[in-house]
This record gives structure tokens, sequence and C-alpha cells, in this order.
């Protein structure tokens, strides 16, 4: 069992919602104590009416930063495939600016292929996907050691799949935070095979921070937390969509973190 402490972050999904509804949702998940409020990277919904509203990752991460003062901001997770892995990192080290230190990039091959037919970039194949992402990662660390004024910190780098072969070993190699949607025994083998990979490539695997969207339909926090926790997970996301933002659930997370 880690260490760490206990995170709640709550997924804040940019659709179906006017942007006022989104503003207001922020508010309320720092006024609740959560650690970190994430958005997504897409440009259509996900589920629900496909056309539905919906708004852009970063621009809204920007925002964010100006009107939150205390919680951790960051996309769940950005597309490697959208944005030049330079820009990329420039536009977070800029976040990271703004917020006062307050960023997690987290980032992804992508999977979602009508936003990339809508906005003309190449969909590919999972594994081309994922080969590109391995030769950006490097450029992206390069040119955040470059930018003038540098980071106000080392940006933590949150990487989500699940693929044993590819994608465990990127978050071996450059991730700080380890997301993934897999529980049970499914969790215990990749964490396994996680170990693996930090062991091939010389990295400590108690410094990747273990991080599990929450199944809405998995039971009270307080009997699958200590479950997960003891699995090694110590960052609990929920998900919730516009245009309410129900944050009942966040509410409940939060209250078992302050017991422990």
């Amino acid at each position: 069992m880690t260490t760490r402490p206990v995170r709640i972050g709550v997924q804040l999904q940019p659709q179906h919602a006017e942007y006022a509804q989104i503003r207001d949702a922020v508010a309320r998940v720092e006024d609740l104590g959560a650690d970190i409020a994430y958005n997504w990277d897409h440009f259509f919904p996900l589920y629900g009416e496909p056309e539905g509203k919906h708004f852009e990752c970063w621009t809204m991460l920007a925002a964010w930063a100006e009107q939150t003062s205390r919680v951790e901001i960051g996309a769940l997770v950005t597309c490697n495939s959208y944005r030049n892995p330079e820009l990329l990192a420039d536009m977070a080290r800029t976040v990271d600016h703004i917020s006062d230190g307050r960023l997690i990039l987290g980032i992804g091959s992508g999977w979602f292929e009508k936003d990339y037919d809508a906005y003309g970039y190449t969909f590919g194949t999972a594994g081309g996907r994922l080969d590109q992402l391995r030769e950006d990662l490097p450029r992206i660390e390069s040119r955040l050691g470059k930018l003038n004024p540098a980071p106000t910190r080392k940006i933590p780098v949150l990487i989500g799949g699940g693929g044993e072969k590819k994608t465990l070993r990127l978050v071996a190699q450059h991730a700080d935070v380890w997301h993934t949607f897999v529980t049970g025994e499914t969790l215990d083998h990749k964490i396994s095979v996680l170990k693996g990979h930090c062991e091939a490539v010389g990295r400590n695997f108690e410094d990747i921070e273990i991080s599990l969207g929450v199944p809405n339909d998995a039971g009270p926090a307080t009997e699958i937390g200590p479950k997960l926790l003891e699995q090694g997970v110590t960052q609990f996301t929920v998900g919730t969509g516009g245009p309410d933002y129900d944050l009942t659930r966040v509410q409940e997370f939060v209250a078992w973190r302050d017991s422990l």
C-alpha cells in the first residue's frame, strides 16, 4: 500500500453545456475541496447528442487557470495528434504560469475518429499513433527545457491508457501519473506489467502515481476506495457531464478522503 496522499479529481466533460455552466462547475469543484479539475480534449460530445454543444480543451484550461486558485488543472487527456509537440509544450508552459504552477500535462495517443475527420488530422492506426506519441514526448520535454521563462516547476506528465507493450512502457519512461479505468485483477496485472517496464528502463515505480477513473456504478467510496488504495491507486477521478454537472459523487469521495 502506497504512502502517497489520496487525491480526488473531477473530469468536467465539456459537452452539452453553456460555458457559464462549466465555469460554475469549476468553482463548485474547488469549493468542495477536490484536488484536481480535468476536462478532455475532443471537439464533439462523446455521448448524448453527437452534434451537441462542446468546447475546446486548452483555451478552457487557460480560463480555469485564471478562475481558480487552489486546484490543479489539466486535460484527461490531451490528444497528441492535434498539436505540434513544440507548440503543445509552449501552451503547457503558458498555462503553468497563468495557474502559478498548477498544471498537469495529461496526454494520450488519441482514438476518436470523428475528431480527426472533422479537423483534418490523419487518423492512421492505433499503433502508428502510439509510435508518434513515443517520438513526440522527448520533443515536448526538450522544448520545455528551452522556453524562456521556464515552467514554474517540473510539469507533471500524466499518460492515459493501458496497452502493455507500448503505452505502459511510455508511462515508465516519461510519466509522473498513470491513468487507467481498469479495476480488480486486471489492475493488478497492469501494475505488474508497468513495474516490469520500470525495471527495464531503470525507473523507480514508486515515483509514478496511479490514477483511476472511478465507475459511477462501482459502489460507494467507502467500499471501493479502500480496496483500490490497497492495490496502489491514490488518485480517484469522477467524471460528470453537462449541463447540470452533478457533483454528488465528488462530495462522497472528498468526504472519504478526509476521513482517512
